[in-house]
């Protein structure tokens, strides 16, 4: 009769800070260009209104250019208003975007957002030549939920590229319009700037349906263009 042989058990000598459990180091390493959380989007009411920043990637230059803030606009006039999606104002700066949006509901964000970036990117693409990734990370999207913050959200990205020039703070700066953004055809101005050159064609942004964007804000007085918000500040 045929004997099978035992199984044998065979033995591993530990390997310490190798093998299993948390440990530094361990995992996907983060990308050093990630700057936006990647998780469930805050769940958000449609009469807020969002402030939406996204940024390019370096090494793609600076996109306050006529030619890039053309592809840009091309992109705004095709993916401005769709499906439930608004955006109502918005900013070039060199290496990110400013935008003030309206959803209906978290879906209609992300389907209007997802086909604005992809318009963007194919645009400044075709403008520049080039191929490939344009975006650094996924957009960043914050609700504003008073009249205030609406209003202070509004100067912040209408007056944005002020601030980058003369630093933060409520302050005298230049009686001017910035001509990468839309500043040009708000009507909630105070103080007439003179007008810079206006891009031809269909609008690039969308006449608001919210309350706040609409109304609320104007509460606490029109806008100078020659000044810039700080968060959290009264001015």
């Amino acid at each position: 009769m045929r004997r099978t042989p035992p199984q044998l058990e065979i033995a591993f000598a530990p390997r310490r800070g190798t093998w299993g459990g948390r440990r530094a180091g361990a995992g996907r390493k983060r990308s050093p260009k990630s700057g936006v959380r990647h998780g469930p989007r805050p769940v958000f009411s449609a009469k807020h209104p969002l402030h939406v920043s996204l940024k390019v990637i370096r090494g793609l230059g600076s996109l306050r250019t006529r030619r890039c803030h053309a592809a840009i606009r091309a992109a705004l006039v095709a993916g401005c208003e769709r499906q439930g999606f608004r955006v109502c104002h918005y900013s070039v700066l060199a290496t990110h975007l400013h935008l003030i949006v309206e959803a209906k509901d978290r879906a209609a964000l992300s389907r209007g957002m997802q086909g604005l970036v992809i318009r963007m990117a194919r645009s400044l693409n075709k403008a520049l030549g080039r191929c490939g990734r344009v975006f650094a990370d996924r957009y960043f999207a914050r609700a504003l939920t008073t009249p205030r913050e609406v209003r202070n959200a509004i100067a912040y990205v209408l007056n944005n590229q002020q601030r980058h020039r003369f630093g933060k703070g409520a302050g005298l700066r230049e009686l001017t319009f910035d001509p990468f953004s839309s500043a040009s055809t708000f009507d909630g101005w105070r103080v007439q700037a003179p007008r810079r050159r206006v891009e031809p064609g269909p609008p690039a942004v969308a006449a608001a349906h919210s309350w706040l964007l609409r109304v609320g804000w104007r509460r606490h007085g029109l806008l100078v263009p020659a000044y810039v918000p700080q968060w959290g500040n009264r001015w």
